[in-house]
């Protein structure tokens, strides 16, 4: 957290553009195809998913994003007319509390504090997450993007987490029990 507040707003922007890039070279998505992907929450400096968003809207891509409704994770379905409102914890969501009932995902872009060589996630401690991936199939492709590549091996690892199948940063696309690509 402390690396990622120290970047500048530019510098985030443009780590984040890089990893839109990589992730579009890696995985090529196609109209058609579902992704479920976070907003980012700004004042965390989270990876700009607008730039994906913005792409997948233009292509025909159908997005999901996430919203917490009774305690749990749903996926909400949005396009360029959908009605965005600040959550109380400062995350932009739709304002429709209407799960999509999708959980046949192409890919699904997952928000981290840290994750790493095995695709063991830090998130903020929720578990939102890990239920999430519980309900949705083991072909759908769960993907963490950070600006840091991972160097320290996490320890903490509970009964409960799920790891991610790959990582995209600035500089690369890591494919967790397939080796790095």
């Amino acid at each position: 957290m402390q690396k990622r507040k120290a970047l500048s707003s530019d510098e985030a922007f443009l780590l984040s553009e890089n990893i839109f890039k990589n992730f579009v070279d890696y995985f090529k998505p196609l109209p058609g195809q579902r992704v479920h992907i976070f907003i980012p929450i700004e004042k965390f400096k989270e990876v700009n998913t607008k730039i994906f968003i913005d792409y997948f809207l233009s292509r025909n891509i159908h997005i999901f994003v996430p919203k917490i409704v009774d305690a749990k994770l749903i996926s909400v379905e949005i396009s360029e007319s959908t009605a965005f409102e600040t959550s109380p914890w400062g995350i932009s969501e739709p304002v429709s509390d209407t799960d999509s009932g999708i959980l046949n995902f192409d890919f699904v872009i997952t928000p981290l504090l840290y994750c790493d060589h095995s695709g063991n996630r830090v998130g903020y401690g929720k578990g939102f997450y890990d239920d999430f991936f519980e309900t949705i199939p083991e072909k759908s492709k769960k993907i963490g993007v950070n600006y840091f590549n991972p160097d320290e091996n996490i320890d903490d690892i509970r009964e409960n987490d799920i790891p991610l199948d790959y990582l995209v940063t600035p500089a690369r696309t890591l494919s967790f029990g397939l080796g790095v690509e």
